[in-house]
């Protein structure tokens, strides 16, 4: 029953993602249009600075507060209680962080440092939202997710309004923020009818929810690194424009990531519980699985590569004509990017979860020191291609070069063999059909 539960539960989050990633897609599309390089640029820049700050605000509790709440079921309201009273002080703090580094980073251009102090309230509202693991925990997404459609939904209209009534860039820095309330504020009031504890707070509770939790905020924030230090770099040494551009080839090569998503998803309980049961089963399903999106990006890289100026001009018009060999590059970064995502389930079956920082922060050092290097011979090409080289090197090369996770790059290797895929075709679209 329990089970039947889960995989419900995970239907309803990977549907509502879908519906989201598409909505999203389609707004942010016209809301690049009508923006236009530069202050679609802004915009990108000020969430790839609130994004560095991310992790602090969440202290780490999003990857443990499901567990807290299975290891103390009776004291649950004192658990998202102390969590939430937590991250909202951690909030403000992180928007003093980045109105302080906008302050200084950009020092006299008062466009960019309103936008960057407006996107930045997005962080107290996206405090409320850590209720969602609640609802996680409880095996009841459904309400999380249809409340995260819905704000969708809103923040799509707001965003339409805006169009219409021409609004400036402000108004559109607010619109993460109008995202995070509707969802926060949404989650805390179900939460009040239908959780069975009041919400309290607790110094003894929350330190040890810290001790915990603090392990995850390094890795999370070497996560944050990889992926926007592109875009503070190409901000702040080639301008706002070279980075609206960058923007737009990005959200054009990740538009089908979510299906990347959704087949993991499928396969990660059965990989894990094939690990306890049955090691050929479970190390096949492994192979399965990079096998499907080796293949998948395979072609994804050749049908943008060859339809990059199509691809562009469709969504983002003539204005955004430099993305199209931004995005040429980009796209044949996902499948490493991708990579990863299934070597952490590894990790994970195969309980060597620490080497992950070693690698993330392999992988940011790269990153900085290729982008310092690439961005001012080529722009927004060269971000691209540190982009790439930065997946390919931490997520496919370092698994030879690092001993304890080899065994990882056989299954992989496996995977990409041709043979694999024509003997193992019929069981892989065996597998996504039954868990679809």
């Amino acid at each position: 029953m329990r089970e039947k539960q889960a995989f419900n539960n995970a239907k309803w989050i990977i549907a509502c993602k879908i519906a989201q990633s598409i909505l999203q897609l389609i707004i942010g599309m016209i809301c690049a249009r009508y923006l236009g390089p530069s202050n679609y640029g802004l915009i990108n820049y000020a969430a790839s600075i609130v994004a560095f700050v991310m992790p602090l605000m969440k202290l780490g509790l999003d990857s443990t507060l499901v567990s807290e709440l299975v290891e103390n079921p009776h004291k649950e309201g004192e658990v998202m209680g102390t969590s939430l009273l937590m991250n909202t002080i951690s909030s403000l703090l992180c928007i003093g962080g980045v109105t302080a580094f906008a302050s200084i980073a950009n020092f006299g251009e008062t466009e960019t440092i309103i936008v960057c102090i407006l996107y930045s309230t997005s962080l107290f509202f996206g405090a409320l939202e850590m209720m969602q693991y609640w609802f996680q925990y409880k095996l009841i997404s459904k309400y999380s997710s249809i409340v995260m459609l819905i704000s969708y939904v809103v923040v799509s209209a707001y965003k339409i309004f805006l169009l219409v009534t021409a609004k400036s860039v402000y108004w559109f820095a607010l619109s993460n923020s109008l995202d995070f309330c509707v969802i926060g504020v949404s989650l805390i009031a179900i939460y009040l009818k239908k959780g069975d504890q009041r919400l309290s707070f607790s110094w003894s509770r929350g330190k040890k929810m810290l001790s915990r939790s603090r392990y995850y905020i390094l890795a999370s924030l070497i996560i944050v690194v990889i992926q926007n230090t592109d875009h503070v770099m190409l901000t702040n040494m080639i301008g706002k424009a070279e980075n609206g551009i960058y923007s737009a080839a990005i959200t054009s090569a990740t538009v089908a990531q979510f299906v990347y998503m959704a087949i993991i998803d499928s396969y990660r309980p059965l990989i894990l519980e094939n690990k306890k049961n049955d090691q050929k089963a479970y190390e096949t399903d492994l192979s399965r699985l990079y096998c499907v999106i080796s293949y998948m990006a395979l072609a994804q890289g050749i049908v943008f590569t060859l339809f990059a100026p199509f691809i562009i001009g469709l969504l983002y018009g003539s204005e955004y004509a430099g993305a199209v060999h931004v995005l040429q590059i980009l796209v044949w970064y996902i499948a490493f990017a991708i990579m990863g995502t299934v070597r952490n389930i590894w990790l994970l079956a195969e309980k060597k979860e620490k080497y992950l920082w070693r690698i993330n922060l392999f992988g940011a050092l790269m990153n900085i020191a290729l982008n310092a290097f690439m961005i001012p011979l080529w722009g927004a090409c060269g971000a691209a291609f540190a982009s790439f080289l930065t997946q390919f090197f931490a997520n496919f090369i370092l698994g030879f070069i690092l001993k304890p996770i080899r065994e990882n790059n056989k299954l992989i290797l496996r995977g990409l063999n041709p043979k694999f895929l024509i003997t193992e075709s019929g069981k892989i679209l065996k597998i996504l059909r039954k868990k679809s």
